[in-house]
């Protein structure tokens, strides 16, 4: 399949690479997916749902993205954005009133999509909460959520609460008055074509569902409210959680991919303009270091690396340090990826597209190791 002046022998030599990293237990599988100005060069399905390699992937297999979810929450923020709603120098307080005091006023739209709001690195607001159901996490966020310094002072990846606010910042101004999970499916998923994608994990997508198996390497665990296990809610059907919850496949992703990789737009269908995604797609993080990878880096004497990020884009940016796109990625290569286990990339200057789902959760460090050798694979077959 090794058109789109892609070396074949290079995408044969990555799948032995990923045959190789399945063998050592370092993961159970991946479903890739590689393109070139829009031509696929590869897709594949390689290893299983689980340890045991009893199930098979298949190229249509189910996963929780994650905060690849995060991805999709942001384009409907710059789209809102497009559409007046609100702009990027707004004050969330002036969306959400309730979320006011403590210096939360001076947080606009963009603190929070660059990561630069002020607010401790949060995984989970309260202990051991249900996370499951929007209205409860956004009540809990006002509740309880403070900033430690002004914004725009520091990077730290926020893991949920900016990407709450922005979402309740949607709902609030929508003109539909739409819930999240409207708002991604008809400004998003339907116009994109993208069937096998939804918020929450749809009843229809549950048989082809790669479960997730975290093994030990996120610092919490994920409850539903119908108690399907410390991390249920990646298999609740009506989860609402804009910041890691929801299921796609690598074609579906592909798509979305390829309507960033395209200016915004595909098929007919204009999701953003090229205009904002110039805008999205430039570093508005300075050197600044990010400093939740900075800190999971220190782990393994890693010099700390400038953030580089957009408007909630990741961007590859120009230092050499480790990178899951890869150190051969051009400059301007941008895109998001989820824990332990979730990548897409595009590279606009050599026009590549880049969706790998895998199954079973790396630990954050050895998981940038293992994208950036996959991701230079990729960069390398490009002829």
């Amino acid at each position: 399949m090794a058109a789109a002046s892609m070396n074949r022998q290079r995408l044969e030599h990555l799948q032995d690479v990923i045959r190789a990293d399945i063998a050592a237990g370092l993961y159970h599988g991946a479903v890739i997916k590689i393109a070139r100005g829009g031509e696929v060069a590869l897709e594949a399905a390689i290893g299983s749902h689980d340890a045991g390699q009893t199930r098979p992937l298949a190229l249509d297999s189910v996963f929780s993205i994650f905060s690849i979810t995060k991805a999709f929450t942001n384009v409907l923020v710059l789209r809102a954005i497009e559409l007046g709603q609100f702009a990027l120098t707004t004050r969330i307080s002036d969306l959400i009133p309730e979320f006011s005091g403590y210096g939360r006023e001076k947080i606009e739209i963009f603190h929070l999509l660059s990561h630069q709001a002020g607010f401790p690195i949060i995984f989970e607001v309260k202990p051991g909460m249900y996370i499951d159901r929007f209205d409860e996490v956004v009540a809990a966020v006002i509740e309880v959520v403070k900033p430690v310094e002004p914004p725009g002072q520091t990077v730290a990846y926020s893991p949920l609460v900016n990407h709450v606010l922005l979402a309740e910042a949607l709902r609030r101004t929508d003109p539909k008055r739409r819930s999240y999970r409207e708002m991604v499916q008809e400004e998003i998923l339907t116009p994109l074509r993208m069937p096998d994608t939804s918020v929450g994990l749809r009843r229809d997508l549950k048989p082809r569902h790669v479960v997730p198996d975290f093994r030990g390497n996120y610092p919490i665990n994920h409850r539903g409210h119908s108690n399907l296990g410390p991390n249920g809610a990646f298999e609740e059907e009506d989860a609402e959680m804009p910041w890691v919850g929801i299921a796609s496949t690598v074609p579906d992703l592909f798509r979305f991919a390829e309507m960033l990789r395209r200016g915004g737009t595909l098929d007919g269908a204009r999701i953003l303009s090229p205009a904002m995604l110039e805008l999205a797609c430039r570093n508005w993080t300075g050197e600044k270091p990010n400093e939740l990878y900075a800190q999971r880096g220190r782990e393994r004497g890693w010099e700390p690396a400038p953030a580089y990020i957009g408007l909630g884009f990741s961007l590859r940016g120009t230092a050499m340090c480790h990178h899951m796109f890869g150190t051969l990625a051009s400059p301007g290569t941008f895109g998001n990826y989820g824990a332990g286990s979730t990548l897409f990339w595009v590279d606009p200057a050599r026009d590549v597209t880049f969706v790998c789902l895998t199954a079973g959760v790396m630990e954050h460090n050895a998981n940038v190791e293992r994208f950036q050798k996959l991701s230079d694979i990729v960069h390398s077959a490009v002829e």
